[in-house]
């Protein structure tokens, strides 16, 4: 059953030993992140599922790692010391594979004990308090946006029909787009994608969200719009209300962080 659902953004910054003291610039988002860990852990999930940009990206599938056990650091941004574990959630795995084999929704099974950053700083905010939480990582593709929401839907019955407690977490950040130091770059349409998607994530018009202009979704530069359908897929036909933490963008990127509360 799903017990809880968020979009959660992840700079490299929130971490501590990297962020140092640039991680004040970012404190209304660190400040929701906390509030978010207090919600998940008060819905008493066995299973995270994590949606992240950053895994195995196929251009013509979606992936699921089946992995047993993971592994993370944060080595690609200084910080040499901190080792991350989790446990994996093969057995879903193994049952969202069978229960998506008769759709129309091409799916890999991948088995990678490293996690990527797009993973990792999201549950390293999220699960301090959650030592035997188990871990299912899913990555999007590069099809169309209403195939990312016929993939939750899928996933959907599968998580419904579970025993297991499963929680959702849709990484990702907004626009990179949004200054002339942005990563990105400055786009005029970063913006412009930016408050689109939190007035239609908030009006909760998810076909608003699908049928978003292909030109504006790709001069935004941004990393979450794909983990979004897949997560509004799962939560199609259930009665949530979209609670924003928190949005800001002081480097250039919009950093939302959002509770669907079922």
């Amino acid at each position: 059953m799903l017990v809880f659902s968020a979009i959660v953004p992840h700079p490299p910054v929130l971490i501590p030993s990297i962020g140092k003291d640039e991680i004040k610039k970012i404190e209304k988002t660190k400040q929701a992140i906390e509030q978010l860990e207090q919600d998940l852990y008060l819905s008493k999930p066995d299973i995270i599922i994590i949606i992240s940009p950053h895994g195995s990206l196929f251009t013509d599938a979606f992936s699921i790692n089946a992995h047993t056990h993971f592994v993370s650091d944060f080595e690609q941004f200084g910080d040499l010391t901190t080792k991350l574990e989790w446990t994996g959630a093969d057995s879903l795995a193994a049952k969202i594979k069978q229960g998506i084999e008769n759709e129309d929704v091409p799916l890999q099974l991948i088995s990678q004990e490293q996690l990527d950053h797009g993973s990792t700083i999201p549950l390293y905010g999220l699960t301090k308090h959650l030592p035997d939480i188990k871990i299912l990582p899913i990555g999007y593709s590069e099809l169309e946006s209403k195939i990312h929401l016929k993939f939750g839907e899928s996933l959907k019955e599968v998580i419904m029909e579970s025993n297991k407690r499963i929680a959702v977490i849709a990484s990702g950040d907004l626009s990179h787009a949004l200054t002339t130091d942005a990563p990105a770059g400055f786009s005029k349409t970063g913006q412009e994608f930016d408050n689109k998607i939190i007035e239609l994530l908030e009006n909760k018009n998810t076909t608003g969200i699908a049928n978003m202009d292909d030109k504006i979704v790709d001069s935004a530069s941004e990393c979450g719009y794909r983990s979004i359908l897949i997560l509004l897929g799962i939560l199609k036909n259930m009665d949530y209300s979209f609670k924003n933490y928190s949005y800001e963008a002081p480097f250039g990127v919009g950093y939302l962080v959002g509770n669907f509360v079922l």
